[in-house]
């Protein structure tokens, strides 16, 4: 299936690992043109030398100036930008009793806010040019509380309101948001979350895999291509009438209607 791609100029924030690196591989295959954003350089380098001919910025988000100046210079070297997908930032995870006003607020910043600081500005642009589509990558966190995600959750459905009323607000200027809403996926966050749920209970970070994995639809973490996929169809000419959906893409882990 062509996904009508090919040439298509695409921002990835958190693109130098997990599933922002996964989906600009993917966005490559297409024959879309990469922008990858990072904080970290090394991590762009190395990005760099798995996928090849990427364009890697380096920016910390968290900064609304410094997002702002991003895209700026993005565009002006490398064009408008048509597909937006933010991947960057998570929330450190914290037992429930660990919690401080503090933490909430570090939270807001590292997911909430490093979405925020990209997707006002560029939501902007598109708008005035009339088009251009914004994929969210989010999580089941902000729809299903988890007393050790209780905060980066919070953001999270923050971050699913903002992606749908942002949806509505500019349908009628031709641009697309749509969120992605992954369960547990095998990255080096949800190692980090199986520390926190492993000290909690009291039992080894083996035996929190099993009992994370024995909870899923299919029984396991997914990877990182497998949520990518549904990222490259969202914002691909296919899926030109979806926006305004936060889709949960968990494997049927969560036998609810949501």
């Amino acid at each position: 299936m062509d996904l009508q791609l090919r040439d298509r100029n695409v921002l990835i924030t958190g693109g130098s690992k997990g599933v922002g690196l996964a989906c600009a591989r993917l966005f490559i295959a297409e024959g879309a043109r990469v922008v990858l954003v990072s904080r970290s350089q090394a991590n762009l380098d190395q990005a760099r030398q798995s996928l090849g001919d990427v364009h890697p910025v380096a920016a910390d988000l968290v900064d609304a100036e410094a997002a702002a100046s991003m895209i700026e210079r993005v565009e002006a070297d490398f064009g408008a930008i048509d597909v937006l997908v933010n991947s960057a930032g998570a929330a450190r995870r914290s037992a429930v009793e660990d919690l401080t006003p503090a933490h909430w607020r570090a939270a807001m910043d590292a997911k909430y806010f490093t979405y925020i600081n990209v997707i006002d500005p560029m939501v902007k642009r598109m708008a005035a040019r009339g088009r251009g589509v914004i994929v969210n990558v989010i999580g089941v966190g902000g729809k299903i509380a988890s007393s050790v995600h209780l905060a980066g959750g919070s953001a999270n459905a923050a971050l699913m309101l903002a992606t749908t009323g942002l949806a509505h607000a500019y349908a009628s200027q031709g641009v697309r948001v749509v969120g992605v809403n992954p369960g547990p996926i095998n990255t080096e966050r949800a190692v980090e979350g199986l520390k926190v749920e492993a000290a909690r209970a009291g039992f080894g970070e083996d035996e929190a895999r099993v009992r994370a994995s024995a909870g899923l639809g299919f029984r396991r973490f997914a990877e990182s291509d497998e949520i990518a996929s549904i990222v490259v169809f969202a914002a691909s000419e296919r899926g030109r009438y979806l926006s305004g959906a936060n889709i949960t893409t968990d494997g049927a882990s969560s036998a609810v209607v949501l």
